[in-house]
């Protein structure tokens, strides 16, 4: 009889993958949204939120 393979850690390693996919995805789109703010803050600093 042939010992069927566990596969347990290659799920444990992509579930790993995914999510640090996601973050790095997230965190540029995060990164995009505040450059935008950050241009609209450094052409009219008098008229902003962010003081």
């Amino acid at each position: 009889m042939e010992k069927e393979k566990d596969y347990f850690w290659f799920y444990i390693g992509g579930v790993i993958i995914a999510v640090a996919i996601t973050l790095v995805m997230v965190k540029g789109s995060e990164h995009e949204k505040y450059a935008t703010s950050a241009k609209a803050i450094a052409e009219d600093s008098a008229n902003s939120s962010y003081r």
